[in-house]
């Protein structure tokens, strides 16, 4: 495809990289991402996403802007409180790079709806915080052999892990992290526990950076591993995660992811 002059100019950055250069800013361009959660970890991966020029971002979120969101969900602005959450982004996004097309799933994500929505995306990011959630979109992916890159945080940490068991003998998906939801009572959100709320960003920006590899398909995927932040300490750290030889979801049928 050819870029407008606008395009060459706004993308001018990426298409200089040797990773990237036209033909990966063509790929961005073309490339379906689902974001499920225009929260605190979503806001920064959309605002980045939209900013690279994905070519269409998926939101899911079924909530409205609090005011108690504003000290991390930068995608969201004083204005905003009361307004839904998918719009409020639409528009920060429309404002950035009206490039890209943004569909609005004003749902919540179940079981009886993921699969239709995931199926029109490449990618999803997970930036949900709860766990029922998280394997009812990790089962989905799985399924739809679509990659998943998720992210979640704590107070002062986050964690950002890419499954795509699909791609190789080996390789988990998010049941061989965690087969089944803790108990309810050890499900703590940041209203329960707080949050600084810089560590979303962080997190944020770095989930927004392993979809932008995927789409590319540069650097080290973070297939198979996890990658620990702890802004206390000033640290990262990459652990391995294995597949599950029996996780009912991604081992069924062998080894190799397939299903």
């Amino acid at each position: 495809m050819d870029f407008t002059d606008e395009q060459l100019e706004r993308y001018a950055r990426h298409i200089i990289l040797k990773d990237v250069g036209g033909a990966g800013q063509v790929a961005l361009m073309q490339a379906k991402v689902l974001v499920v959660g225009a929260g605190g970890l979503g806001s920064p991966v959309l605002s980045y996403l939209a900013a690279a020029g994905v070519g269409t971002l998926g939101i899911v979120d079924d909530d409205s802007v609090d005011l108690t969101n504003l000290q991390r969900q930068i995608i969201h602005a004083t204005a905003d409180v009361s307004v839904d959450k998918t719009d409020s982004a639409q528009a920060k996004i429309a404002a950035l790079n009206p490039d890209v097309m943004v569909v609005a799933h004003k749902v919540r994500l179940t079981a009886d709806n993921a699969a239709e929505i995931i199926s029109g995306y490449d990618i999803v990011a997970d930036g949900t915080d709860n766990f029922k959630t998280r394997h009812i979109i990790s089962d989905t992916c799985v399924r739809l052999k679509k990659t998943l890159v998720s992210a979640a945080l704590g107070p002062f940490e986050g964690q950002v892990a890419t499954f795509k068991p699909h791609a190789g003998k080996g390789l988990p998906c998010y049941r061989c992290f965690l087969p089944e939801e803790p108990p309810e009572d050890m499900q703590r959100t940041c209203s329960d526990l707080g949050i600084l709320g810089a560590i979303a960003g962080v997190v944020g920006t770095l989930q927004a950076t392993e979809v932008l590899k995927e789409i590319l398909h540069i650097g080290d995927s973070l297939a198979g591993k996890m990658l620990l932040y702890d802004a206390l300490s000033a640290s990262m750290r990459t652990i391995k995660l294995p597949q599950d030889p029996i996780c009912p979801v991604c081992a069924i049928g062998g080894s190799d992811g397939e299903s």
